[in-house]
């Protein structure tokens, strides 16, 4: 276990990572804006226009954030992170990757209902039932909320298909 214990992630890492899924994401949104037009037409800016400057600043700003990292090196041999920071951050993100694959899956309203349940009782240790009941709740007051008096359609699968909710 002493082993585990001295793996880490250093800052510099992180900030280097981090740079290039930012720079990534402002590519992303720079070329769905490029697909929308991004020129300037007689009724005004096409609807990519404001979109594509913005993520150009993203990606600008990453690649600041790559150079300080790279060439400043500020954080020389700062831990990130480690096995005994990692848990508990492993411990909220791993559910939350199972909410949305299980969401994407099965929709919504399962995904919600599973994660509800899930996190109250291994992350805050209420019964079983009492999680399931309030994950049930929860449930039916955002297919309230949403679908019937906002109007707006969740995405659903197949349980919700099965139980004849369109």
């Amino acid at each position: 276990m002493a082993v585990f214990e001295k793996r880490s992630v250093s800052r510099k890492t992180m900030e280097i990572v981090t740079a290039f899924l930012t720079a990534g994401a402002g590519m992303a949104i720079c070329y769905g804006s490029w697909r929308s037009g991004i020129g300037w037409s007689d009724m005004g800016p096409d609807a990519g226009y404001f979109p594509f400057y913005v993520g150009v600043l993203v990606i600008l700003g990453s690649l600041v954030t790559l150079l300080r990292t790279m060439f400043l090196n500020q954080h020389e041999g700062e831990i990130f992170l480690d096995l005994k920071r990692a848990k508990p951050v492993l411990g909220f993100f791993l559910p939350l990757l199972a909410f949305i694959i299980v969401s994407l899956l099965l929709g919504l309203y399962a995904g919600t209902a599973l994660y509800i349940t899930g996190s109250m009782k291994w992350q805050g240790g209420y019964r079983g039932w009492i999680s399931a009941l309030v994950a049930l709740i929860v449930t039916a007051l955002f297919y309230l909320v949403f679908e019937i008096g906002f109007q707006v359609p969740l995405l659903k699968g197949p349980i919700e298909t099965w139980l004849g909710i369109h």
